[in-house]
């Protein structure tokens, strides 16, 4: 049985966008982290890794005669609360403005 004591934390993950010029040795790259996607067209792949082991992985990533070049997702820096850059009462204004007209249909 689990101790009680034990929880489940959270890893911080971070996306990264591995551009290669073959896809053949996809399977080399799910050693370095978890394959989200692979784009056949345009031939790259976004791969997880631990936002801990992440300045390791690019440079392994770096080191591979078959990758073109690493970029990092951006995705975790921007801030994704919108309330202040729209305004919440903006958002509910519309919404009575809307039940005024009905009643006034009415």
């Amino acid at each position: 049985m689990l101790d009680k004591e034990e929880t489940f934390t959270i890893q911080k993950r971070r996306g990264l966008i591995v551009w290669v010029y073959s896809l053949k040795q996809l399977k080399n790259l799910r050693r370095y982290g978890f394959v989200h996607y692979v784009s056949q067209k345009m031939k790259y792949v976004v791969l997880y890794v631990n936002e801990e082991d992440m300045e390791k992985s690019i440079e392994k990533l770096n080191r591979l005669h078959f990758v073109r070049s690493v970029d990092i997702s951006h995705r975790p820096d921007i801030d994704m609360n919108f309330a202040e850059k729209i305004g919440t009462k903006a958002a509910f204004q519309v919404q009575e403005d809307i039940e005024e007209d009905d009643s006034n249909e009415q």
